[in-house]
């Protein structure tokens, strides 16, 4: 598996992962407009010819805000999301974030428990920030 930068030739892939990840995709138009967006780091894990997985953050000074975290049905917990999120820790430290933060599903154990292996602990909440269905959201940062 490799992590790769984000590219105009990644985008059906990802389009792909995020209709099959998430209740309100990102568009395609929305996706494009990151490649592009000096603030913003979008990543990719690849296996072969497949995107297995991807990863997108904005940075507002030394603050780091995770959008989505998607990874592919066949390879969930064979390391594609740790790689993923190492991949944003290790740009965080070595640009001098003072954290990284993202919003996860209540419900969603996995993700709360990788977030949580990387350092992350839970800042707040925002009630009902989920829709289809509705869901609180726990708010977790890592602060360097």
């Amino acid at each position: 598996m490799k992590i790769e930068k984000m590219t105009a030739a990644h985008l059906d892939a990802v389009c792909r992962l995020e209709n099959d990840c998430f209740s309100h995709p990102w568009s395609r138009t929305s996706l494009e407009s990151e490649l592009n967006n000096p603030n913003s780091l979008f990543l990719v894990a690849v296996e072969g010819d497949a995107v297995t997985g991807y990863v997108g953050m904005n940075a507002v000074l030394d603050e780091g805000y995770i959008y989505n975290v998607a990874v592919a049905e066949p390879y969930r917990r064979r390391g594609v999301g740790s790689a993923l999120i190492r991949e944003l820790v290790t740009h965080g430290r070595k640009n001098g974030f003072a954290f990284l933060t993202l919003e996860v599903r209540e419900s969603n154990a996995a993700a709360r428990s990788l977030y949580g292996h990387f350092g992350f602990v839970k800042a707040g909440e925002r009630k009902n920030y989920y829709s289809d269905p509705a869901e609180n959201a726990v708010l977790m940062t890592l602060y360097f």
